[in-house]
């Protein structure tokens, strides 16, 4: 559950209720794991003396005689989630606009991160709203539509796996800060101590500082697209000049790049796809950080021509 596993070893608590016999909906699981993370980590960062975090979900009929009236919310049957925090409260001037691209109150924010969430939820035709008061809190609520006429697939009841913890350094090079802040916000849980980077020259910069104090990372998690003109693989390369046996993870959403499908060959150890699940994050991570191997690539493989 990514409610319960973003709040682990934090000061906050949960609770949780849910409607009886929710209707299905159609949506990707990843992404919606996305969205959940990115909601509680900002609810926890809201409350930085703890509280509690209260997640809903049940079913809604919205129609013309439903009140209170949903502006830009179609009429039909939906899942409702809310999340509500006891947290700091976000200023009236500023609601309209969380949800804009690059909007930000954080220093070190760049407001991609509710931008990401609100366009996820919208490219499943659904809605996103938020409602908040000054020093009291804020509830972000999520409408999916249902799939109440679709033949829905009878599946196999299938276990969550429980992330697997650990220890060690591991760095994040990842130019989009909601990546980053939710990868550090789910590996510090699991017991890492993690740095970050913006950029591969930043990251490369920071690898050979901390090797060279003694401080080694044992993983550093590499996105494929870098600004600056150095991307994950040119990155690599010079991070295996400063240590032959860097443990590096190759990371992208475009699945059906050849590096992810080839990790190997590139000199990766591990490979993971965004959107980030947390039990494969743990899982990918700690498998790289235990393994035995030794890096000897010294160069990429050669491409087939024609």
């Amino acid at each position: 559950m990514p409610v319960s596993f973003s709040l682990r070893g934090s000061h906050s608590r949960s609770e949780f209720q849910f409607g009886a016999d929710l209707w299905p909906a159609e949506i990707d699981p990843g992404q919606i794991s996305q969205v959940i993370g990115n909601l509680v980590v900002n609810a926890d960062q809201a409350m930085p003396n703890g509280g509690t975090l209260y997640v809903g979900c049940e079913n809604f009929r919205y129609n013309a005689n439903t009140t209170p009236v949903v502006p830009d919310l179609p009429p039909g049957d939906y899942i409702r989630i809310k999340i509500r925090d006891e947290g700091v409260g976000i200023p009236e001037q500023n609601l309209k606009r969380v949800f804009d691209p690059y909007f930000t109150t954080k220093p070190k924010g760049n407001g991609l991160g509710l931008a990401t969430t609100y366009s996820i939820i919208k490219n499943h035709n659904g809605l996103m709203t938020v409602e908040s008061q000054l020093h009291v809190g804020s509830t972000f609520t999520v409408y999916l539509p249902a799939a109440l006429h679709q033949q829905m697939p009878l599946e196999q009841p299938r276990a969550i796996p429980a992330a697997l913890s650990g220890s060690g350094r591991v760095l994040i090079v990842d130019d989009e800060e909601s990546v980053r802040t939710l990868v550090h916000f789910t590996l510090t849980r699991l017991g890492y101590q993690v740095m970050t980077a913006e950029t591969a020259l930043e990251g490369v910069n920071l690898y050979r500082e901390k090797f060279q104090a003694g401080e080694r990372f044992d993983a550093v998690i590499l996105d494929l697209t870098l600004p600056g003109g150095m991307g994950g693989k040119e990155a690599l390369k010079k991070l295996i000049e400063i240590d032959p046996t860097v443990n590096a993870i190759v990371s992208s959403g475009y699945a059906t790049d050849a590096t992810m499908s080839r990790y190997q060959d590139f000199g990766f150890r591990g490979v993971i796809a965004k959107p980030y699940e947390a039990a494969e994050l743990g899982k990918v991570v700690h498998d790289v950080i235990h393994s035995d191997h030794v890096n000897v690539v010294s160069d990429y493989p050669m491409q087939a021509v024609g």
